[in-house]
């Protein structure tokens, strides 16, 4: 297989598996698995398979999924704060249930919520639940993020971390043909630490870049 350059860091990656005819390759550097960009969705395709959510902003199952975002938010932040959910999807249940307990929050999605205007403010928080490992050029969409925040700002995200104790050719995550970049921790400090956080907590899948 070919040599290819990390997506985010642009170090070399070497391929690692392929999975129904999808291949991936691992970074060596900030050990992140990337999908080969020959096996991306198209958008319209890419907007299809988000349209089979089934992503109800009332579902108490779908609230409390994203609830380690939404009682972060709550903890660290005000209803006076300024927040962006990013990547709110077909449901934006974060902005919902927020939004119930006081708080202010503009939407936008590339494909449901493609507002570029909310893209020249900043924010105090912004919630990025499920989002990332869909990013096909994560580096554009982490210094994006970055800009938008405003000093002390927190960027929250969710997604599940690969770790070497996962066997990656069982690992349901890499099933959605979505999914196209994963992520370890070595691959949230490389983030933090080029990007200029200042700090970065993880808990679980929760993961929090501070300004």
């Amino acid at each position: 297989m070919p040599l290819k350059n990390c997506t985010l860091c642009n170090a070399r990656a070497l391929f690692f598996h392929s999975f129904r005819h999808r291949d991936y390759y691992k970074c060596q550097k900030c050990t992140a698995i990337m999908m080969d960009a020959r096996h991306f969705l198209s958008p319209a395709e890419e907007r299809a398979r988000y349209e089979q959510h089934e992503n109800c902003v009332d579902d108490p199952g779908y609230q409390r999924f994203v609830s380690p975002i939404t009682d972060a938010i709550q903890e660290q932040f005000t209803p006076e704060a300024k927040g962006l959910d990013f990547g709110a999807g077909t449901g934006p249940v974060i902005t919902k249930l927020l939004q119930d307990a006081g708080y202010s929050l503009l939407l936008y999605d590339p494909f449901f919520w493609n507002n570029p205007q909310v893209l020249q403010a900043r924010y105090d928080f912004i919630a990025c639940c499920e989002v990332m490992e869909h990013f096909q050029d994560p580096l554009r969409e982490f210094r994006l993020l970055r800009s938008l925040l405003k000093p002390g700002g927190v960027l929250y995200c969710m997604t599940k971390i690969y770790s070497e104790d996962i066997d990656f050719m069982k690992w349901h995550y890499k099933n959605d043909p979505t999914h196209v970049f994963f992520y370890h921790q070595n691959t949230l400090r490389w983030i933090r630490a080029h990007l200029h956080f200042s700090r970065l907590v993880t808990s679980g899948n929760l993961i929090r870049f501070e300004a």
